[in-house]
């Protein structure tokens, strides 16, 4: 099959049966303007759909299951499963709809009956042996038939629109685009309640699904990605030209009343009246033959695809002949277009198909919009629209599903939710994983291209310091203290990069063996909800290490500000890594942290204290700002903090100045929890932080790096006893706002 069955078969949906007896009612109830803003609303959603269709189809080799496969393959089996099947219930469901509508164009037939025989037929034994010779002839015959049917179908509804057209009716007398009827129109049979714009909308909105109509039809279609496209737009265009025909001629050549009265009054105002109701008759059996060609081909290819159970699966998937004519799901689609035809109610039945067809075109407008935003390279249609009008049409779904009938628009998200679950269980998410990584990552990309391109030199003075912070560790797997230290600083405030360290050359082994510690890494980060980014290094030298990473831009697009390493006293030759790279970290103009281990992995995590000397001028401030960060952890959230101010005289200015700082930058800090503590000698300092601390679950001790030149290292070894210690050391002073 090529183009003109995928046009044949939408415009034949399109101006079919709710053209023929709705468009009128509109007229009546929410006057011209209205009904045109419907027809306006309406392609608001269908064009988009039908761009996002043109453009997922010219990516992609689209076989067997239309609008689903397309969905399913974009956004998964777990989202494109749960569309799948209520599309497919819409479809089964649109059948019954349009076997109504043909018993509704024969009710001259059937009043001709009673009137010759005396024989009253019952609607609703037409509507079902029409729906027992549809399903005869789809499970004997198949899809050919119904495609070469619609070529007299298409005929057909040319002459009776003709008709309709050079015909003329008693005229409006009341000429206003905005009147309507009255709100309770009084009539021989009868009162009327006019309805409101949601209301008909509603109502009508299912002869704008015509759009899907078309692609049910692409696992028989040679070349789907260009038929599928012209096919679909064009059947739109059509549609658009002569909804906007018919309200014009029904508004100038009928009085409301009459509209309202009666739902097939275009048979009054044709050159020949029995013209309109063949062509109705002739659309609506056209539309039930789509659908039920179309509704079986898109449960087969969810039962290809393994959603249902797996005997179920198997026995759907199943076809018939060369062609893998779709029988077995046939007779389910018309089992189901009998339940729906027993209702009998055509507005009842419209309701239903309309929520389930606006979930269907909002999810394919969110995949244009979503393909857009991750920017896959894969992703190259030959036809492409622009992002915002996909955007447009996903919102414009949801909104008017909740404007046409709350209850039925929750329900159907309800449903939608239950089936996903149950879905869920196949557990392929590929396709949806695939979209969102590459949105977050191309949102990811602009907020760091914006954080470079806006840098300056004072976006710390200004907006006060945030870690950045660069660990590095051979020992990733022997101790987690540094990996905790960095995640927990990270956690809310700033960024963290935690690089494992794999001493080597780059080659096919090294690169191997820091892929599977990476995996280790990540595994055993994601039990801690870390928000860290784990990588590893392979360099000859640490020394070489620390020099490729701290070059290298941070995660957040700034640079890296803060150095973290830790060390175990039983094993100091990370301690001495450090020491002897400090001028590399001098360079790079990097804060610097070494972390102690004492084997407690920070005990209860109750108590941080921070001891500040006078030699602490610029270290002082980022102790206390580190303090904070940690306790801002949910794992440090009973923690209190204490501060102890060493001095030597009777008063220390620095440290009341530190101390004022503390209480009017609302660091959480108790008053009494800051403590100033006279001492004599270097010695009576050491023995009071152990005798006090020696409890404390994080100690923080400020370093200056000119101490390390004499005792290289003898510093950090002086207080035994103490729990996990973090030596700080910065640059410069930070402001504590």
């Amino acid at each position: 099959m090529g183009t003109w069955p995928v046009f044949l078969t939408a415009v034949s949906t399109i101006l079919g049966a709710i053209l023929f007896l709705r468009f009128g009612y509109s007229i009546a109830h929410v006057g011209l303007i209205q009904t045109l803003l419907i027809i306006l609303v309406g392609h608001m959603v269908t064009i988009p759909a039908a761009l996002a269709v043109a453009e997922i189809a010219t990516n992609q080799k689209v076989e067997g299951g239309g609008a689903y496969f397309m969905i399913s393959r974009s956004f998964g089996l777990n989202i494109g499963g749960s569309i799948g099947i209520t599309l497919f219930l819409s479809q089964a469901i649109s059948v019954a709809f349009y076997i109504i509508a043909f018993t509704v164009s024969i009710r001259g037939l059937l009043a001709w009956i009673e009137l010759q025989y005396g024989v009253a037929l019952d609607p609703l034994w037409v509507n079902l042996g029409m729906m027992g010779l549809l399903t005869l002839l789809m499970l004997t015959k198949g899809a050919n038939v119904g495609v070469k049917a619609l070529y007299v179908v298409v005929a057909a509804l040319v002459v009776a629109l003709i008709s309709f057209f050079i015909g003329s009716g008693p005229g409006n007398p009341n000429l206003d685009p905005t009147a309507t009827i009255p709100e309770i129109l009084h009539t021989p049979t009868g009162t009327i309640n006019r309805y409101g714009f949601f209301e008909v909308f509603t109502f009508i909105f299912p002869a704008f699904t015509g759009i899907a109509a078309g692609l049910g039809l692409s696992g028989d279609l040679k070349d789907p990605r260009i038929s599928i496209p012209k096919g679909t737009i064009y059947a739109t265009i059509v549609g658009i030209v002569v909804y906007v025909a018919v309200s014009f001629k029904l508004w100038w050549s009928a009085p409301l009343e009459h509209l309202a009265m009666d739902e097939l009054y275009m048979e009054k105002i044709s050159v020949w009246p029995p013209m309109i109701a063949i062509g109705l008759a002739a659309a609506a059996i056209s539309s039930a033959l789509g659908s039920v060609m179309i509704a079986p081909r898109t449960l087969q290819a969810l039962a290809v695809d393994g959603v249902f159970p797996d005997n179920m699966s198997e026995w759907l998937s199943k076809g018939k002949g060369v062609t893998n004519e779709p029988v077995r799901a046939s007779f389910i689609t018309c089992l189901i277009g009998f339940a729906f035809v027993s209702i009998g109610d055509i507005n009842a039945v419209a309701e239903i198909i309309s929520m389930f067809f606006m979930v269907t075109y909002g999810a394919i407008c969110l995949v244009s919009f979503l393909e857009y935003m991750a920017a896959d390279p894969s992703y190259r249609p030959t036809f492409k629209s622009h992002w915002s009008i996909s955007l447009e049409g996903a919102v414009l779904c949801i909104a008017l599903m909740f404007g046409m009938n709350t209850p039925y628009a929750i329900a159907s998200i309800v449903i939608m939710i239950l089936i996903h679950a149950w879905v869920a269980r196949k557990g392929n998410q590929s396709g949806m994983v695939r979209l969102f990584k590459g949105i977050i990552f191309q949102i990811t990309r602009s907020l760091q291209l914006a954080l470079q391109m806006n840098d300056d030199d004072h976006f710390e003075d200004e907006a006060g310091w945030r870690p950045f912070v660069l660990a590095i560790s051979p020992d990733s797997f022997k101790r987690r203290e540094g990996y905790d230290m960095v995640r927990w600083i990270a956690h809310r405030h700033g960024f963290g990069t935690y690089m494992h360290f794999i001493k080597g050359f780059l080659n096919s082994d090294t690169k191997k063996e820091a892929k599977q510690s990476q995996k280790e890494l990540v595994d055993w980060a994601r039990g801690s909800h870390s928000r860290v980014h784990l990588d590893t290094i392979i360099s000859p030298s640490f020394t070489s290490a620390i020099a490729q990473c701290v070059q290298l831009p941070g995660l957040s697009g700034k640079g890296n500000n803060l150095f973290l390493m830790e060390y175990d006293p039983k094993n100091i030759e990370n301690r001495d890594q450090l020491l002897d790279n400090l001028a590399i970290l001098e360079a790079a103009d990097l804060d610097h942290v070494l972390l102690r281990s004492s084997g407690r992995a920070y005990g209860n995590k109750h108590d941080i204290h921070l001891w500040i000397t006078p030699d602490d001028g610029d270290n002082a401030s980022l102790m206390i700002l580190l303090a904070y960060i940690i306790q801002s952890h949910p794992e440090w959230g009973e923690a209190s903090i204490s501060v102890f101010f060493i001095h030597q005289g009777s008063d220390d200015e620095h440290a009341t100045k530190i101390r004022d700082q503390i209480l009017e930058g609302r660091i959480p800090i108790a008053e009494q929890n800051i403590e100033f503590i006279q001492t004599n000698s270097e010695e009576e300092v050491t023995q009071k932080i152990v005798n006090k601390s020696g409890g404390a679950d994080l100690v923080i001790l400020g370093f200056l790096d000119g101490e390390l030149a004499a005792d290289h290292g003898a510093l950090f070894e002086r207080y035994h006893g103490l729990g996990e210690t973090m030596f700080v050391h910065s640059n410069n002073a930070k402001i504590i706002k």
